[in-house]
């Protein structure tokens, strides 16, 4: 695994991507997970973040564990997102610190979190999709958000930065964007009705994101795509990290839903306020 433009860090067997644009302002821990350096086995192997696909329970939460350690993020504060292809964003407050893992999560339907808190992080999952994470320096605040073509599609980034701003005073100009590791264009084929979507979004150039192929499918660069939409929300091109590892060629390294027909765990995105 080799990145031009994410850091790679290693400690011990534990590997994990971070966003040299977020680690630049020491602001927050931000990481984006690998398969290296957890303790679930077989199709979860080695570091999974799902509660959910059927992988043991101890062994998520003692792969959580590990990965606070690094990132030196106390587990109870870890809240957890619920991710369903939607563009709901969460506002996390003091009473949503640690649901969905040290505590139960009373919401659904949320694929972007927001938060001013100190020492809260927020947790996204992926295994393909596009992670994006946001830190405004000035206003000191975070959010994560889960992209797949359909939250590409509904423009999750733009909302995210959207509320950032409604919410708390933010400023695009001032905000700091990451675009982690996801399917790239190379191994993303899509029909019609994805590429339907995406038609709609009036600023985007469907040549800029989509290659026609002879058999009329398209192969799709949801990371451009993301990184058009958080460029038109105001962020400044040079604010933002832009992934350059897709997780589908390189299914070794990450869990990837498209290589395994969906046999996998989740990769997870951590952000926190220090």
């Amino acid at each position: 695994m080799k990145s031009d433009s994410l850091k790679i860090n290693t400690l011990g067997t534990l590997k994990f991507i971070s966003f040299p644009k977020l680690d630049a302002t020491n602001m927050v821990a931000n990481a984006f997970s690998t398969r290296f350096g957890g303790v679930s086995e077989g199709i979860y192997e080695s570091m999974n973040f799902s509660f959910s696909n059927g992988d043991k329970e101890e062994n998520v939460r003692k792969n959580y564990e590990i990965i606070c350690s690094a990132l030196k993020v106390e587990p109870q504060n870890l809240t957890l997102s619920h991710q369903t292809h939607t563009d709901n964003i969460r506002i996390i407050n003091d009473d949503d610190i640690g649901k969905g893992f040290s505590k139960p999560r009373d919401y659904d339907d949320i694929d972007a979190l927001i938060t001013n808190i100190p020492k809260v992080c927020l947790v996204t999952q992926f295994a393909d999709c596009v992670p994006l994470l946001f830190l405004d320096k000035e206003k000191k605040v975070i959010a994560a958000a889960h992209a797949g073509w359909k939250g590409t599609v509904a423009q999750i980034g733009l909302k995210t930065v959207n509320k950032m701003c409604e919410h708390f005073g933010c400023e695009p100009k001032n905000i700091i964007a990451a675009i982690g590791p996801s399917i790239m264009q190379c191994c993303y084929e899509v029909d019609d009705p994805v590429i339907d979507g995406f038609k709609k979004i009036d600023y985007i150039n469907l040549d800029d994101i989509a290659t026609k192929k002879t058999n009329g499918r398209y192969m799709l660069n949801l990371t451009k795509a993301n990184q058009l939409i958080l460029e038109h929300a105001g962020i400044k091109t040079e604010n933002i990290d832009i992934n350059d590892l897709c997780t589908c060629c390189n299914a070794d390294t990450f869990h990837s839903h498209r290589k395994t027909n969906g046999l996998r765990g989740n990769n997870a995105a951590f952000i926190a306020l220090k």
